[in-house]
C-alpha cells in the first residue's frame, strides 16, 4: 500500500505512466487494425461480439503476462544459435506472428484483387466456422502483440502498478475505437487495401525484429501516418468531384 501511495506522490511515476500509456496505445494500433479487418469479414450481427471478445482477450492476456514478468523477461534469453545469431523464444514468437500477418495480409489482398475469388473460410455460407476461425486468429495475434507490448512496458518502467494502469487504459481506448474504426474501414474500400498494406509492413517488421534487425517503430508509424494522410486527401478529392 505504501509503495502505491509513494508512486501516486511521485511526479516521475506520473510521467512514466503518461509515456507508457501513449506507447501502449500506439502499439495497440497494429492489433486494432487486424481486429477491424478480420471482423469486417464476418456477418454483420457477429462483428461487434467478435471485436469485444478479441479486445477483451487482449486485455486479459496483457494482464496475465504482467503477473509473469519473470517468465516474460526470460523469453529474451537465447535458446539456440544459427551462424552466430542467438534466437530467443521472443524472437521465435515475433517471427511466427510476422509470418502469419504476412500470409494473412497477402491472402486478403489476393482475395480482393482476384476478379473471381474462390470462397474462403470467411464465406457467409459457413458463418459459424468463420466466427470461430476469426476468434482463433485474433487470439493468436493478441498473444504476439501482448508479449511485444509487455516487454516494451518492462523496458520503460520497473513498477507493475504503472504497467497495469497503462495497459488497462490502452485497451479501453482500443475498445472505444474498435467499432468506429471498423465501420470507417468497411465504408471505404480503398482504406481496406491501405490497412492490409499496413499489416503486411507490420508483419515484415516483426520478422525483422525476430532476426535481430530492429526497425524503429517511429519510422513505421510515420510511414503509416503519411500514407493515411495521402489517402485522406484522395478521399476528399473524390468527394469534391461533381
Amino acid at each position: 500500500m505504501e509503495s502505491i501511495l509513494a508512486l501516486i506522490a511521485d511526479p516521475a511515476a506520473w510521467v512514466a505512466l503518461v509515456t507508457l500509456i501513449a506507447m501502449e496505445v500506439v502499439l495497440g494500433i497494429d492489433n486494432l487494425i487486424f481486429i477491424a479487418i478480420l471482423t469486417n469479414k464476418l456477418p454483420e450481427h457477429q462483428r461487434v461480439r467478435a471485436r469485444q471478445i478479441g479486445i477483451s482477450a487482449a486485455l486479459l492476456l496483457r494482464l496475465a503476462l504482467l503477473f509473469t514478468i519473470a517468465i516474460i523477461v526470460s523469453l529474451t534469453t537465447p535458446i539456440f544459435s544459427i551462424l552466430g545469431r542467438g534466437f530467443s523464444w521472443r524472437d521465435l514468437i515475433l517471427i511466427a506472428g510476422g509470418l502469419f500477418l504476412v500470409w494473412k495480409a497477402t491472402k486478403e489482398i489476393h482475395h480482393r484483387v482476384d476478379p473471381s475469388p474462390a470462397p474462403d473460410m470467411f464465406d457467409r455460407r459457413a458463418a459459424a466456422l468463420g466466427f470461430g476461425a476469426a476468434i482463433g486468429q485474433i487470439l493468436l495475434l493478441d498473444l504476439v502483440f501482448s508479449i511485444d507490448s509487455i516487454i516494451t512496458a518492462v523496458g520503460m518502467t520497473p513498477h507493475v502498478p504503472i504497467m497495469i494502469v497503462a495497459v488497462i487504459v490502452a485497451v479501453l481506448a482500443m475498445l472505444i475505437a474498435a467499432n468506429p474504426l471498423s465501420e470507417f474501414i468497411n465504408a471505404n474500400p480503398t482504406i481496406v487495401m491501405l490497412a492490409l498494406s499496413f499489416l503486411l509492413m507490420i508483419g515484415m517488421v516483426l520478422i525483422a525484429d525476430g532476426f535481430g534487425v530492429h526497425v524503429p517503430r517511429g519510422y513505421v508509424y510515420a510511414a503509416m501516418a503519411f500514407s493515411a494522410l495521402v489517402e485522406g486527401l484522395n478521399m476528399l478529392a473524390r468527394r469534391a468531384r461533381p
